[in-house]
């Protein structure tokens, strides 16, 4: 990747934007976006820079152009256009309701992009089921892919979000590889994620073994899954959750952490704050979104319960092979984070995988080059289960 270039640093005064944006990119291979449409975006919010309102409204504007072209194709029976014009609608008022607080104004921007994710899925991809997962009374909304062609028993990839993605892109950038490989996925939105959290007011929990242990539980009791397959996997704060799960849900097959989270909750979620409090562009998050994951009032109560969100003593219990995928110039978690993991967790069957700028795929999940993450993920995967 060249170091003058603008793909991963689009707004080199805002790495909030940037990594934003360079998100959005990562779906270019799955057809959830357009790059072309984003330089688009892109251009007119450098001549807003500084503008409050400015990201929110350049991403659903053009969201709204495109979901407008889709609804014409839809209506003159051209399905196929309609529902790749709906996917990138989706996906960019998801990322232009990234940075609104929550509020009933995120809510009804989440709503059109669950309506075009929706309508674009359906015409795009009939393979694709939404399902809601029991869990403790209530349900986790997720999508189950299946593999097509596939006959009988499959394995079954588990698939939790990070803090600020959805189930409608894990779906695309690993369920679509997945597929290929014959195994289906449930790319479910746990606590504090998506669906669950905008919608069921579902928030995170430090225990996430109950999460996935639902999950496992839910997938089982489908005649399509082979129970003896099936393999977890998280991506960012994913990272945390995954490990955590099988630490203590011994029945999954193996395990993947699509970059390690920090080895200490408590002090990134106290850099978030310090960060925040003098220069926001500089946090990939918004002050707000780890008090709402976590369901705390403030940040400084967020920073309380992030102190039982530790591996600490859990990674040794892990036994079933573990992946962990990391990026050398990761900005959100840092290197030592997944070496740090990588040497507590107790399996012998481990992996630490170090994704290098000179290969691609060097930034946090692969984000800049996420198709060399995820194949290698799913050939690891072919080959420890």
């Amino acid at each position: 990747m060249s170091s003058n270039g603008t793909w991963i640093d689009h707004f080199p005064d805002s790495f909030q934007w940037s990594n934003a944006t360079l998100i959005a990119k990562g779906m270019a291979p799955y057809g959830a976006v357009a790059l072309e449409e984003i330089d688009r975006i892109g251009e007119k919010l450098k001549a807003r820079s500084g503008e409050a309102d400015a990201w929110w409204q350049e991403w659903s504007a053009m969201a709204s152009r495109i979901e407008q072209t889709a609804d014409k194709a839809a209506a003159e029976g051209r399905q196929a256009t309609a529902g790749n014009y709906y996917i990138r609608a989706g996906n960019y008022y998801f990322t232009g309701e990234r940075f609104i607080a929550p509020s009933e104004q995120k809510f009804a921007m989440y709503r059109k992009a669950l309506r075009c994710f929706h309508a674009g899925f359906e015409r795009r991809y009939p393979n694709i089921e939404r399902v809601d997962v029991p869990y403790e009374g209530a349900a986790l909304a997720a999508y189950f892919m299946k593999a097509p062609g596939v006959s009988g028993r499959a394995p079954t990839v588990v698939l939790f979000d990070g803090l600020d993605n959805c189930k409608e892109m894990s779906v695309l950038f690993c369920g679509l590889e997945f597929a290929k490989r014959g195994w289906h996925t449930l790319a479910i939105d746990g606590p504090g994620q998506g669906e669950s959290l905008r919608l069921r007011k579902i928030h995170t929990r430090h225990d996430y073994e109950v999460t996935g242990t639902a999950a496992y539980n839910y997938v089982t009791s489908r005649p399509d899954v082979d129970p003896k397959k099936i393999p977890v996997m998280g991506y960012s704060f994913g990272g945390y959750y995954a490990p955590r799960i099988v630490a203590f849900e011994k029945r999954y097959a193996a395990c993947a952490a699509f970059g390690a989270m920090h080895w200490s909750i408590y002090d990134w979620v106290n850099t978030i704050k310090k960060v925040t409090q003098v220069d926001a562009t500089k946090s990939a998050q918004s002050s707000f979104q780890v008090p709402w994951v976590f369901g705390a009032k403030d940040l400084d109560s967020a920073l309380e319960m992030a102190k039982r969100f530790d591996l600490t003593g859990v990674a040794g219990r892990i036994e079933c092979p573990l992946l962990i995928v990391h990026g050398e110039n990761d900005r959100i978690v840092p290197l030592d984070s997944a070496q740090k993991l990588y040497d507590a967790a107790g399996t012998k069957r481990k992996t630490l995988k170090i994704f290098t700028a000179e290969e691609g795929g060097a930034e946090h999940c692969q984000v800049d080059n996420r198709q060399v993450g995820v194949d290698y993920i799913a050939d690891w995967f072919a080959a420890n289960m």
